[in-house]
């Protein structure tokens, strides 16, 4: 079955850069290396503040939303950075929205 694709590719007109962190060390202990995406997103600026588990306050200041899924090789995204219209921002959170049948239609990421 084909499920509708919620990030319409005409709404995705902002350049995106993301190197996403990949967690573990290689065979010679160094971390292992980033993902990269270059591609179009839906950028939204944002301003809030949010207290953390540790009292800490974080300033998100937009989200991007990719059409499909922008890094397969990994089943979720703990982080990296990101260059948005000029602006290098760090990946705070990511979210791959997935349809009923676990193919994936879009991703969200977080910047801070």
């Amino acid at each position: 079955m084909n499920y509708p694709c919620l990030v319409l590719e005409q709404f995705c007109q902002t350049d995106i850069h993301l190197e996403i962190t990949r967690e573990g060390l290689n065979e010679y202990g160094e971390p292992l290396e980033s993902v990269v995406y270059d591609g179009k997103c839906n950028y939204q600026d944002k301003a809030r503040t949010v207290l953390t588990a540790e009292k800490k306050l974080v300033e998100i200041t937009g989200s991007a939303l990719i059409q499909g899924d922008a890094c397969p090789q990994l089943p979720v995204i703990s982080g990296g950075d990101a260059i948005v219209r000029g602006a290098k921002r760090r990946i705070l959170q990511g979210t791959k929205a997935r349809n009923p049948d676990g193919t994936v239609n879009f991703t969200e990421v977080m910047l801070i």
